[in-house]
């Protein structure tokens, strides 16, 4: 696609419907919805409840990344849409609304992967990515340590991903624990502010010499906070829940940058690059900034408002594509909620006379309700 595109994403993996316009790596307007609240009732994400809530949340949020950009829906070139990983209902309702951008405006559709656009969304604010460079993904389903190139052309290569819970859903579970509502990595936060992060010498899992040196595993850490409440309550004693939750944290935070930094020693990377939700943690983006300064590395790392999911990235990623002339998938692709990240694109286009690379399963009927205003 020749000249300068404007590129619309569109984001639906879990509870946040996102909506971005970018062109030529600049974010022109944005729209972000959230059913987070309709969630913690249930202590976490139920995916009807999702589906139903982008459902009637994604045109609305299209309108005004297209009102904030100030452009025509018509003015838009390419479409891009997270197909996974994430939440089946919820990815289905995003793809298919993708699905009837695309063929209303008869333009080019890209399907991405949602760890991708984590990773392009700091293009927004930094410029271009390096050649090369270590990315920390750190979220509440994804633990990853990764060697990035081109992200739009070339395979991702992965060093260590979690053997079992991702870092954010350790936070949600030991939220749990101790009481605190959902979500559950800002109320772990919050409490940690009037804790004593030396309060508690919690393990730091898989740091040992044995342990694969660019693994994940937090489960253990949830056990062992899990063992220190039981044991306060069965003494009868008060948990004190400001010192575990800053001790719980400080033990993430050691591990994440522990690993992150002997990545980048081991690949001779002088950046590092660090995105997710997680990353928007104040504690975890102060501990890696004064660790990255210590040892001679650029740290990147997105706003906050920018960690967690939300549209821009996936425009972000999708400009990215657009500009390098990234083959589009087509409308025979779908979503595909368990993927790894191998590459940045999902939903590739079949070759002549074969099927699809990912068989299409029936899109619900929820997510056949009018996508565009007449």
């Amino acid at each position: 696609m020749g000249g300068v595109s404007l590129v619309l994403g569109i984001e639906t993996s879990c509870d946040e419907t996102g909506a971005g316009l970018v062109r030529d790596g600049v974010l022109l307007g944005e729209g972000l919805a959230s059913s987070a609240d309709e969630h913690a009732r249930f202590g976490g994400v139920v995916p009807e409840v999702a589906a139903r809530a982008h459902v009637s949340a994604v045109t609305p949020m299209v309108r005004a990344a297209v009102e904030a950009a100030g452009v025509s829906l018509s003015d838009v070139d390419a479409v891009a849409v997270t197909a996974g990983p994430g939440l089946s209902p919820a990815l289905h309702v995003g793809v298919a609304a993708a699905k009837a951008y695309a063929t209303a405006l008869d333009v080019p559709l890209y399907g991405v992967h949602h760890l991708a656009g984590h990773a392009a969304v700091d293009v927004l604010e930094h410029g271009p990515l390096p050649d090369r460079c270590v990315c920390l993904i750190v979220s509440g389903g994804h633990t990853s340590l990764l060697a990035l190139g081109d992200l739009a052309r070339e395979p991702v290569e992965h060093l260590g991903d979690t053997v079992d819970d991702a870092a954010g859903e350790a936070f949600d579970k030991v939220a749990r624990l101790l009481g605190l509502p959902y979500p559950g990595g800002p109320s772990v936060s919050k409490a940690a502010l009037d804790g004593d992060p030396a309060a508690i010498a919690f393990p730091r899992p898989m740091t040992g010499p044995r342990d694969a040196a660019f693994g994940f595993s937090f489960s253990g850490l949830k056990t062992a906070v899990a063992r220190h409440v039981e044991a306060a309550q069965d003494a009868g004693r008060a948990v004190p829940v400001p010192d575990v939750a800053a001790s719980f944290q400080m033990a993430v935070v050691d591990v994440l940058v522990r690993k992150a930094l002997r990545a980048c020693a081991e690949r001779g990377a002088d950046t590092l690059l660090m995105v997710g939700g997680v990353a928007a943690n104040r504690v975890l983006r102060t501990e890696m900034e004064r660790a990255c300064a210590a040892a001679g590395i650029t740290l990147r790392v997105p706003a906050p408002r920018l960690c967690t999911d939300n549209g821009a990235m996936i425009a972000a990623l999708g400009d990215l594509l657009v500009r390098d002339g990234v083959a589009p998938a087509g409308l025979a692709g779908t979503a595909v909620p368990t993927v790894p990240l191998t590459r940045a694109t999902i939903m590739f286009p079949p070759a002549t006379g074969e099927a699809a690379e990912y068989p299409l399963p029936v899109v619900p009927h929820a997510a056949a309700g009018p996508i565009i205003d007449p």
